[in-house]
This record gives C-alpha cells, structure tokens and sequence, in this order.
C-alpha cells in the first residue's frame, strides 16, 4: 500500500535554500521539494522537468519569455530548455519531478545531490 506524503512535514526537516530533497519515487523518477530564495543560476537539462508551486512566488527567465508562477500553478520545462529560477519575493517552496539522479543544474560537476528524506 503506497505510503501518504505530508509535505508541510517533509519541508519543516530542512532549511538550505536550493537543495532539492527526495519525498517519494515514481517510475523511475524522483519526486523532489526545495526551497528557494534569491536567484539560480542558467542551465538546461537532457530531459523534461516539471515544476508545481506549493507556496511563494517564482519567476522562470527562459531567454525568450518569462514565466511567473504562483502556488497551485505548473510548468513543464522542455529537455534542452536553458532557465534560470528567481525567487525575488521571498522564499518558495517547489516540487518537481526529475529523473533518478538527474543533476539539479543539469551538470553533474556543479549539482546539488537530492537528498532523501
């Protein structure tokens, strides 16, 4: 039986800013959560990455448009895609769905490792 996620349980063990975190596993995927704050850096990534806004305000510079996303909004940023993620209003809390060990910068050398938790 699949065991139920409390995500406001699973922000309040963690306070880095940028460090996704692994809450759930499905087909061979990795269900992550973050906060952010202040601005990411521009990369892209060799697959799709999907975004869901759980609180917070988050703009998403694309080199050609910007999207803002606010709680219960999501994105779907396309394999190749370059972004960069600024949260100018605070913290954000985000889920996203990436790939097993997908690298959080799409660069294995300057990533983050998703921890789980």
């Amino acid at each position: 039986m699949p065991a139920k996620v409390c995500l406001d349980e699973k922000f309040a063990t963690f306070s880095e800013r940028w460090a996704p975190r692994i809450v759930a596993r499905y087909e061979g995927h990795e269900v992550r959560i973050a906060r952010l704050e202040g601005e990411f850096h521009w990369h892209s990534h060799d697959h799709d990455e999907l975004f869901v806004m759980i609180d917070g305000v988050l703009d998403v510079e694309f080199r050609d448009r910007l999207e803002t996303l606010r709680a219960g909004d999501l994105l779907l940023i396309e394999r190749g895609e370059e972004h960069r993620p600024v949260a100018r209003e605070g913290e954000v809390r985000l889920l996203m769905l990436d790939p097993a060990d997908a690298p959080n910068t799409g660069d294995p050398k300057t990533s983050t490792t998703a921890i789980e938790i």
